[in-house]
């Protein structure tokens, strides 16, 4: 490659549970450069997780990361054209991808589903990820699902 690769950006925890996670999230959240929109959605949203799960232990931010590491995904099929056909190649996924696909997932369901503030959306979301269930999850079970069914084109992986 010509160009050298760009610097990792420094991220910077989130001013309530002081977790760089959260960030991570809040800005694949954000919207135009609204940050603090953003941020009182997340917050909004694991309130939320907090009072109708009052009777679990855990916290909602533990809730919520819970939530997450059951939508990550482990593999992934990306597309590679062999001699006039193109093959799904199953690969492993780096783990700060893994991290960003599971986010950008849980959002986009979230932002799909019928509800009536974001933040109802977003918490619905991170109560179905818990009970692996809903749209992030089923999404990372098909993930799954179409990585098994080509594992056979698995020694072309680059």
């Amino acid at each position: 490659m010509r160009k050298a690769k760009p610097k990792k950006r420094v991220i910077l925890p989130d001013p309530v549970y002081g977790d760089v996670k959260v960030s991570k999230f809040v800005n694949h959240l954000m919207y135009d450069g609204k940050k603090n929109t953003s941020y009182e959605i997340f917050y909004n949203a694991l309130n939320i997780v907090g009072t109708k799960m009052s009777d679990n232990e855990l916290s909602s931010l533990e809730i919520w990361k819970k939530a997450l590491d059951n939508i990550t995904p482990q593999v992934e099929v990306k597309s590679r054209r062999i001699g006039g056909a193109t093959f799904q190649v199953p690969t492993e996924i780096r783990p700060d991808r893994k991290e960003s696909v599971s986010m950008k997932n849980m959002i986009g369901f979230a932002r799909k589903r019928g509800g009536k503030t974001m933040a109802d959306k977003l918490a619905a979301e991170i109560m179905d990820a818990y009970n692996n269930q809903g749209g992030a999850f089923k999404r990372k079970e098909d993930m799954h699902r179409m990585a098994e069914a080509n594992r056979a084109f698995a020694h072309f992986r680059f």
